[in-house]
């Protein structure tokens, strides 16, 4: 696709006398150049309602592509509805799924089942020892089948089968990066990051109202918790099939001429790297160069930090509020506020993100906000302060680490070339990252409850250490692309008296990481 893009603006069309940009028949395109995958034909490219008359805006035929800002902007809001806000959804059930042993806990999980403080931390352990292993029906019948539970190793075998039924889970941003540009990975991660603090703002609150319905009926309220919120999941994964394309070009949802569009406003950012390259799918030569790429593992050590915050405080805050002087109904409402605030920050953050075209200083300054909550919650439990200004510290550390992890996993698709180093280095971050949880689990025992101040000291760290790694990682792309851009003057021999059309050309041609 990369050999008729400079060529292009010369024959799109002209601006008509409406103000409308009148575009010329596509039908003189060489056969070489087009999608054979696409879904369309090219008797249906030579109609004229694929070639004339769309309505666009002055930049069309400067953006070297063959389609409107109309047109894009339809694929892009069909994407948004059709596949971001489902696969946001199944998240959201996930998440509710996982969370909810929080829940569960203060509704007499822990008296029925007779369970320690060190067996509740092997629940949460066995969740996240198989999530890093192995994909949608499953979980939600792992999830409901949780209610009949009799024990603690029933228990413990079926959140390890919910673990390996939700790890598809880690390769979502990856995939939709198939569908959308750099700039605007953020926000569509944010919308599907951000069902997880809405999935548990939604379980306390449910689990509030379950866990009433519970007294008044002769089911256990920990089990009517885990059926409601586990069944849910079997009905909506027949739907998976359907919504969830492969790529662009098989999204059913699309006309052909969207599916061809689809693929069409992609390929800048694939051109520069794929050019010349005859090679189909995996390429080991780029998993090796990311396999010793120092900016993998500063990502991969950020995400394990913030995991440790991350995983650790929505399956303990209802045991934490209630061991503040809360009664159970009280922890389990109390607890959903937080994340209410935490869901529309992670879409502000992600916004914002894309719309600066910057990463590190959102998670460098969301990192240094939920390490002042955790401070916040430590320094006043060190102190025995009003329960009160406890609560308060949930909610700058809530809002922070979902928005860092938001971030970080965009930052790392962002900073990588080609489809290989982008599926490697999204690998890479969850096998070390999600080691994070392993340690997040052991924060909050009974021993140190009602305050939990090591716990919440330890999380502060953390989450600090991510505000420095993200300022380390800053500058070393930053030092990346000064020198790629030396290189680049140096050997292509410029002068001051060079024409500043080329020098975009080959610019846009350059890899350049974001910072």
């Amino acid at each position: 696709m990369g050999s008729d893009s400079d060529s292009e603006d010369d024959h799109l069309g002209r601006r008509g006398g409406d103000g409308n940009f009148e575009l010329k028949d596509f039908s003189h395109r060489e056969h070489d150049s087009r999608d054979q995958d696409s879904g369309g034909s090219d008797e249906e490219e030579k109609r004229p309602e694929f070639g004339k008359h769309r309505r666009g805006s002055s930049s069309t035929a400067q953006s070297f592509m063959l389609y409107t800002p109309d047109e894009e902007r339809s694929v892009i809001k069909k994407f948004d509805r059709r596949l971001v806000l489902f696969v946001a959804f199944l998240y959201m059930l996930s998440f509710l799924d996982r969370s909810n042993i929080g829940n569960a806990r203060i509704a007499g999980l822990s008296e029925d089942l007779d369970l320690s403080s060190l067996q509740y931390e092997w629940l949460l352990r066995a969740f996240y020892i198989t999530t890093v292993s192995i994909c949608v029906a499953s979980w939600g019948l792992i999830a409901s089948l949780q209610s009949v539970a009799f024990s603690f190793p029933s228990l413990l075998v079926l959140r390890a089968a919910l673990g390996i039924g939700e790890a598809a889970f880690v390769g979502v941003p990856f995939f939709m990066s198939f569908f959308y540009k750099r700039d605007e990975l953020a926000f569509r991660t944010g919308l599907f990051i951000s069902a997880a603090p809405l999935a548990t703002s939604f379980a306390s609150s449910l689990a509030w109202a379950i866990t009433k319905i519970g007294t008044k009926i002769p089911i256990a309220s920990w089990r009517l918790l885990f059926l409601l919120e586990g069944f849910p999941s079997i009905i909506v994964s027949v739907f998976v099939f359907l919504y969830i394309p492969d790529n662009p070009q098989s999204a059913r949802y699309l006309t052909p001429r969207e599916r061809r569009v689809a693929k069409l406003r992609l390929r800048k950012e694939k051109e520069g790297h794929e050019k010349g390259s005859k090679q189909n799918g995996l390429k080991w030569g780029e998993i090796a160069q990311t396999l010793v790429d120092p900016k993998s593992y500063l990502t991969a050590a950020m995400f394990f930090c913030a995991n440790v915050a991350f995983s650790s405080l929505p399956v303990f805050l209802p045991t934490i509020i209630e061991e503040m002087g809360y009664t159970a109904l009280q922890s389990q409402a109390l607890s959903a506020p937080p994340y209410l605030v935490s869901f529309f920050t992670v879409l502000a953050t992600a916004y914002l993100s894309d719309h600066f075209s910057t990463r590190s200083s959102f998670v460098i300054f969301h990192a240094l906000l939920a390490a002042s909550g955790y401070a916040l919650m430590a320094i006043a439990g060190s102190l025995h302060l009003t329960p009160h200004i406890r609560y308060i510290g949930v909610y700058p550390a809530s809002m922070g680490f979902f928005s860092v992890v938001t971030i970080l996993i965009t930052w790392t698709i962002n900073n990588q070339d080609s489809d290989s180093k982008k599926g490697t280095g999204v690998a890479m971050l969850n096998y070390i990252g999600q080691l994070g949880p392993l340690v997040g689990v052991h924060l909050y025992p009974e021993s140190e409850g009602p305050f939990y101040v090591k716990g919440m000291g330890v999380c502060a760290g953390f989450m600090g250490a991510v505000a420095v790694l993200a300022f380390a990682l800053r500058v070393i792309l930053e030092r990346k692309n000064r020198r790629a851009a030396g290189e680049e003057r140096k050997e292509e021999g410029e002068d001051e008296g060079l024409v500043r059309e080329g020098r975009m050309r080959r610019e846009s041609k350059r890899f350049v990481f974001m910072l």
